[in-house]
């Protein structure tokens, strides 16, 4: 069982192109995203996931492993941003092994549209 569990929304029912707060991740050890986006009638929402080491320095995170279905001989994809144009919900996963101190969420919306990024990680 696991002493520490963080659900937190990095990013809350934002309505502007938004870089959320960074979350102490350092004692997580398995981690998911769930972004959201409600509200569209012909815009979109262009999320990314930053980490740091730092809470200074924020680089991109490349490695977001898609919720897909494949057979055992296919590698799991892997994304950089993921665009919600609907009202709906997709959930990515951090690469096992991959440790930082700090994570956050940046959407970059056009048009219209409501987006969160909830955040789910224990140790």
């Amino acid at each position: 069982m696991s002493r520490f569990t963080t659900l937190k929304n990095l990013l809350d029912a934002v309505v502007a192109s938004t870089t959320g707060n960074g979350e102490d991740v350092s004692q997580r050890k398995k981690m998911s995203v769930q972004f959201t986006a409600a509200d569209i009638v012909a815009g979109n929402g262009v999320f990314t996931i930053e980490v740091s080491n730092d809470n200074v320095n924020w680089i991109t995170y490349n490695r977001l492993t898609d919720n897909l279905a494949n057979n055992n001989s296919q590698t799991d994809t892997r994304v950089a941003s993921v665009t919600l144009n609907s009202n709906t919900s997709k959930i990515y996963f951090f690469a096992p092994g991959d440790h930082f101190r700090m994570v956050r969420a940046k959407v970059v919306r056009t048009t219209d549209g409501t987006y969160t990024a909830t955040l789910a990680a224990v140790d």
